[in-house]
């Protein structure tokens, strides 16, 4: 007798729900069924088709036939494997697809345990005011012993850290149970994602009628929805909508009816902890509506004798990011929520049903594909279920359409979880319980950077909610930080693990030992910069950036400028930065690579933005490029020939470590890929003065990124790791090696739904959301690239396909792409080699005019000066 699969025990439980409804105490009934279910499909492991009869043999009559979307023809096992995503920022939920019973997982953006929810004197992860001294003393005697030690090393900076406290996480919202009451045989079942219009869809037939259901969650509106309708528009079956903790793991909240239509949910993230609200609001059409309350603390709404029903829901919480400065005790808290969600619901559910989904829609489709498209030459593969296409998929081999709905699945994911209140964090906005992976939380050393790689090239203006959450969460706690553990009183500091409550110490581990690893990250706010640099750089929003932009970069700068110390161990004239650690490596150590390049071009960012920001500070813009100049730049060649990952040669050409940090002027910086030897080159060498070519430098990152491996170390097997050692194969111009990267991501650690997984081998493994977003960074890089330079006075390169995987992507288009200088760019190719390329500048006043060069296969093929409104097209290549 053949075992009971996954799925099948799934399609059981349905049934058996259905049985159930009619019955008192059917929701607590169902939960508990529910949770049971879930606990044993988990033990089963992965899921196997359902019987032939009940599969759909091609993509189901909704399914977009661009095939830009996802299908299945199995319902949903592993939650972080199979389900899929909808979302508007604020809101967020992953559908497994169900058909009797749908089970919608839930967040609430800004719900986490916690902060100074759980405990009032959480203080951001920082030391008391009266350890400053104490600190300071620390941090000069860790100076002095690496500047005495032979090798510039010393075994730990424990002193400078602080346990975590009420660091608290991401955390799941609870469930949205959907129940009909229908039985008997299931056939045609498909469910799917459909990414031209960010509706999660699931069909199937059963008792004579095909039913679907869809879900989104409206930008707009601020709200989700979940609707269910026959295709006949018959009376559908009795339903009922209800909400459960199952297994999210909060304490147990208060369900009542808000009124006759409507639930309310209110509830808090921890023992004690935040407190957040849910309401939904039940419509139909020609049906009747009933709340009924089940005990004092728990209620369901019922459906009858209805064409169609729908459910929509608002949700938010007491946290808030304009509390989380000193004048408000740092103490995050805002109103209750409760009113404003009334009045949310009471807007989101105004119109008809038809209505919503379609501003939903046209709200998606402007957003994602208003102004943007990409073409790699795919064919949709209708006849086959997403699932399989991805579980045939080989390294080099690739797929062009699978790579393109990649491409797309990781634009919609960043919109659907960046234009919150907050920013996209390790899993976007989605989170199943009350311990995520790493709390879900923003790691800053490459992690929520990579999230919005591919954000201003591919004309996706959702970096907003960055900039606010780093203006309203990292400066006002950081120049705290700046003050007790670097005795800097100007600007601010952030380190690698932030929350949302302001944590800006280096924040040690539980159990002690060498934490500095992560911890010791003082350049975290400097990459950030280097989005804020390129939002104007790309945008020329000079209001913006007066606003917001050079405020936020000229704090960050200032810190450095006071941070950067003369080099005591080479003395060699340079300033540095020590303690470093070059992240997540062990060593720590002076002059880390990474940190002098990325505070390198943030002081060119400063020189390049100072006369559009109105600032009349000159002795500021003065005392950054003097510092500047005898800053070590962080390039230097090894003895193996390789880029130094710090300035001591500590290098081993066996090192496999999933982070690049010291190529971060490859990619995604430019202190490599448009090094300049009249402003980089010279340096002391063995007392011996030396001058690098860029051919040395360039070749020097090839020696690295080489020996670094393939992203799959002892120490990790991640996607974000490969994801951005494509981006570096692309960047130097290697179109095998992007490829092969690119496809060993896919392959290596992207889930059934697409979704990126870190250690894919579990049984369940942890979805982390940063390779999805650094995908389409990825791809971008190898169709079309624009790096920074460190001078408005060097001309801008554009270089027209300088990764192409010829072979696979042999014709193709990218229309409304971005570069520097406010340049949209639609280029077209057809046999491996461009046609066409348009290239227009922005209709808008422009602080500098640009020289631009455009480059293919090595050869200037056009160039211009900026000017608004100036477009130019080439054809001859």
């Amino acid at each position: 007798m053949p075992r009971v699969t996954m799925t099948e025990l799934r399609t059981l439980g349905e049934v058996f729900a259905s049985w159930l409804l009619p019955h008192s105490g059917f929701v607590t009934s169902l939960s508990v069924y529910l949770h049971d279910f879930t606990m044993k499909l988990k033990t089963l492991g992965t899921t196997t088709l359902l019987p032939a009869a009940v599969l759909s043999s091609a993509a189901p009559s909704g399914f977009p036939a661009s095939g830009n979307g996802l299908w299945y023809n199995t319902p949903a096992g592993f939650w972080s494997k199979t389900y899929l995503p909808v979302g508007n920022g604020y809101l967020a939920a992953m559908v497994p697809g169900g058909m009797a019973v749908e089970t919608t997982q839930l967040n609430i953006e800004s719900l986490w345990s916690g902060g100074p929810f759980q405990d009032p004197t959480y203080n951001g992860g920082n030391m008391q005011p009266s350890g400053a001294s104490a600190a300071h003393l620390a941090m000069e005697s860790i100076r002095a012993s690496i500047f005495a030690n032979a090798t510039g090393e010393i075994d730990n900076v424990e002193v400078l850290t602080t346990a975590a406290g009420a660091y608290g996480s991401y955390v799941g919202a609870g469930y949205l149970i959907s129940s009909m009451n229908v039985s008997g045989p299931v056939s045609s079942f498909a469910r799917w994602l459909d990414l031209d219009e960010g509706v999660a869809r699931s069909t199937w037939s059963q008792s004579n009628e095909t039913f679907v259901r869809e879900t989104f969650c409206s930008h707009p509106s601020e709200a989700c929805v979940h609707h269910i309708i026959s295709s006949s528009n018959a009376t559908l079956p009795n339903t009922t909508f209800a909400w459960a903790l199952l297994d999210s793991g909060l304490p147990t909240p208060n369900i009542t009816c808000f009124d006759s239509s409507t639930l309310q949910i209110r509830g808090f993230a921890g023992e004690p902890g935040m407190l957040y609200e849910i309401l939904g609001q039940v419509h139909s059409t020609h049906g009747t509506v009933t709340c009924t309350p089940l005990n004092t603390t728990n209620a369901t709404i019922s459906v009858t004798s209805a064409t169609e029903t729908w459910i929509s829901w608002v949700g938010g919480t007491e946290y808030s990011m304009d509390a989380g400065n000193a004048d408000n005790n740092f103490s995050f808290k805002g109103a209750d929520p409760h009113t404003a969600l009334t009045s949310l619901l009471s807007s989101a559910t105004s119109g008809s049903y038809d209505d919503i989904l379609a501003t939903h829609m046209d709200d998606i489709n402007s957003t994602l594909y208003g102004q943007f498209s990409l073409s790699l030459g795919q064919s949709p593969q209708l006849d086959l279920p997403t699932d399989q296409i991805r579980a045939a998929y080989e390294v080099d081999a690739g797929n062009p359409y699978l790579e393109w709905v990649t491409f797309n699945l990781g634009r919609y994911m960043l919109a659907s979880s960046a234009r919150g209140t907050l920013p996209a964090n390790l899993q976007g906005k989605w989170a199943k319980d009350v311990n995520s992976p790493w709390g879900a939380d923003y790691h800053s050393n490459i992690n929520i950077q990579m999230n919005y790689w591919s954000a201003e090239m591919s004309n996706l203006n959702v970096a907003g909610s960055l900039f606010d959450y780093i203006e309203k969460t990292w400066a006002p706690r950081g120049a705290m930080t700046a003050q007790i553990l670097y005795n800097i009183s100007r600007g601010w500091v952030t380190h690698d693990e932030v929350n949302i409550f302001g944590h800006t110490g280096m924040k040690g581990g539980p159990g002690g030992g060498n934490t500095a690893q992560w911890a010791d990250y003082p350049e975290s706010a400097v990459w950030m910069m280097l989005h804020v640099w390129d939002r104007f750089d790309y945008s020329n929003d000079v209001d913006w950036w007066r606003a917001q932009g050079w405020p936020l970069l000229k704090s960050v700068a200032s810190f450095h400028l006071d941070k950067l110390i003369p080099d005591e161990h080479f003395k060699d004239g340079t300033l540095v930065v020590a303690p470093c650690n070059s992240p997540e490596q062990v060593p720590i150590t002076l002059a880390c690579a990474h940190a002098q390049q990325l505070i390198w071009q943030l002081f060119n960012a400063v020189e390049k933005g100072f006369n559009a920001s109105g600032d009349t500070d000159v002795a500021f813009l003065e005392e950054v490029q003097t510092k500047r100049a005898q800053m070590d730049k962080g390039l230097r060649i090894g003895w193996w020939g390789q880029l130094q990952e710090w300035k001591v040669d500590l290098d081993s050409p066996t090192d496999t470590h999933r982070h690049l940090s010291h190529l971060i002027g490859l990619y995604p910086g430019y202190a490599i890929s448009s090094y300049d030897v009249d402003l980089q080159g010279g340096l002391v060498v063995n007392g011996t003065d030396v001058t690098y070519t860029k051919e040395e430098v360039m070749d020097a990152a090839t020696t690295s990124l080489i020996h670094r491996g393939n992203g799959t170390g002892p120490d990790a097997d991640a996607g974000w790791e490969k994801a951005w050692r494509a981006a570096c194969w692309a960047q130097l111009g290697n179109a095998s090696e992007f490829y092969h990267e690119l496809t060993y991501t896919i392959y290596e650690d992207f889930g059934p739904n697409l979704f990126s997984l870190y250690d894919p081998g579990d049984t369940d493994p942890i979805f982390q959301i940063d390779a999805n977003l650094g995908f389409p960074g990825a791809v971008l890089n190898a169709l079309l690239q624009a790096p920074d330079v460190a001078s408005f006075d060097v001309p801008l390169k554009i270089t027209l396909l300088p990764a192409l995987p010829q072979d696979k992507w042999s014709s193709g288009h990218l229309k409304g792409a971005r570069t520097r200088g406010g340049i949209v760019v639609d280029l077209e190719w057809d046999e491996g080699e461009p046609t066409t390329v348009t290239l227009t500048v922005d209709d808008i006043p422009i602080s500098s005019s640009r020289s631009v060069e455009v480059v293919y296969a090595g050869k200037t093929v056009g160039s211009f000066v900026t000017k608004p409104n100036l477009s130019t097209t080439i054809q001859n290549f």
